[in-house]
């Protein structure tokens, strides 16, 4: 993704998942804002946003961090919020592991704690060590973690599929974990 696709993507980001008051922006319970509000108050805002770069970012993204709804009329992120939104994600069945990418000095903490949101609504899990070590590669030195997700499962604890990359849950116990070292 270039420069430009990369400031927007990030600033959909804080927009739809962080603070839709910075541009005086209405989401509905489900997160989703008007396209068409959205690009007027960016506007105004000084950003260069159109239908046509959402659209291009949304295609070009390895995530999938954002939905167009079928008429292309409202957009919301799939993932990542720090605000209150009902996603009407359906809990699923996960593979037989999981993963999750964090930095080597969150260790002590999640050894003995287990994975929580933080500031976020859920716990993001990937699908493969690959996605899970980039995403701990932001964070500092990366570790991955292997969730064993059919026991957390089966022991109550709610996964769903937000995207083809991200697992969501709302926490990981330490038992179902298995750290390196």
């Amino acid at each position: 993704m270039d420069d430009r696709l990369t400031q927007s993507s990030k600033f959909l980001s804080y927009v739809l998942r962080h603070n839709p008051d910075a541009l005086n922006l209405d989401l509905d319970p489900g997160g989703w804002a008007d396209v068409e509000t959205l690009i007027e108050q960016a506007r105004a805002e000084g950003r260069s946003l159109s239908r046509s770069r959402i659209k291009h970012l949304i295609a070009a993204g390895e995530k999938t961090r954002f939905t167009l709804s079928d008429d292309e009329s409202k957009i919301r992120a799939n993932y990542g919020h720090s605000i209150a939104v009902d996603l009407d994600l359906t809990p699923t069945a996960p593979p037989p592991e999981l993963y999750h990418g964090t930095a080597e000095a969150a260790l002590p903490s999640i050894r003995s704690e287990g994975l929580h949101p933080q500031s976020r609504q859920y716990v993001h899990l990937s699908p493969t060590p690959e996605e899970a070590e980039s995403v701990g590669r932001r964070h500092g030195t990366p570790v991955v973690l292997r969730i064993k997700a059919p026991a957390l499962s089966e022991a109550g604890f709610t996964l769903y599929r937000s995207t083809e990359t991200v697992w969501l849950t709302r926490h990981v116990p330490a038992r179902f974990l298995q750290v390196p070292g």
